[in-house]
């Protein structure tokens, strides 16, 4: 693959296709840490409507432990799209080059130490949570952060309810029978057919993410995550490569 097509993806100037492109890529690492993730920790790490309602279960049912530890997670996803904001913020205060490189490394790394220490870390735990689920909650803030900066609040990639909702908008108009479209007052509904693609894209990758990642930690463990740390790597260290 052309580095200057790699380059392009985490480049500070921005198009509708490295959007797309490195939205579909990130989609595919998301889908597949929260699916693979699941197997290890017993947890999906990229849901915080879910960690938020069994907070509010557990307290109601008297389990102050287990509450406490959602809401944990919670923060630690919140920390992580925090650390995005410092840091791509700082890199343009600074007039930086590359931007986005520091926080793809850093989730490059996070997910080099999970799969190469990710079974030793499951053995310590903070308020019953394995370091481990602490550690993918937030590297899912982190590039969850980083891809709404990039892409202006357009693309998310950790979770899929905004997207299914998008599509599901997109979809209802773009079967709208538009009627007595020659009135003046008459404003026809046209579906968004690029919105469609890209979330259409972006689901997709997420669910084939998932599939891999729950294959290759069911059949290979933790050390499945170190090709994704490699294509991080690779996207991260592109443009400085083509510089």
């Amino acid at each position: 693959m052309p580095a200057h097509y790699l380059a392009k993806l985490s480049s500070p100037k921005r198009t509708a296709q490295s959007n797309l492109h490195l939205g579909v890529t990130l989609a595919g690492i998301a889908g597949a840490l929260n699916a693979g993730g699941f197997l290890a920790v017993g947890q999906y790490t990229s849901h915080m409507t879910g960690m938020l309602s069994t907070a509010a279960d557990d307290l109601i049912l008297g389990k102050f432990l287990p509450a406490f530890a959602a809401l944990f997670m919670l923060l630690a996803f919140t920390w992580g799209a925090a650390c995005t904001a410092l840091m791509v913020n700082y890199a343009k205060r600074n007039q930086m080059r590359h931007i986005y490189t520091p926080v793809l490394l850093l989730e490059a790394v996070l997910l080099l130490v999970f799969g190469l220490v990710g079974a030793n870390l499951q053995q310590h735990a903070v308020i019953t949570v394995s370091f481990t689920a602490v550690l993918l909650c937030y590297v899912m803030g982190l590039q969850n952060a980083l891809i709404t900066k990039i892409s202006n609040a357009e693309i998310r990639t950790t979770h899929v309810t905004g997207l299914v909702t998008d599509l599901g908008i997109e979809l209802g108009k773009m079967i709208y029978w538009n009627r007595d479209t020659t009135q003046a007052h008459t404003n026809e509904v046209l579906a968004n057919r690029r919105k469609l693609h890209l979330h259409g894209m972006l689901i997709l990758a997420f669910f084939v993410g998932g599939i891999l990642g729950a294959a290759g930690f069911k059949y290979l463990g933790f050390i499945s995550t170190l090709p994704l740390a490699a294509c991080l790597s690779v996207l991260a260290l592109a443009p400085r490569i083509q510089d």
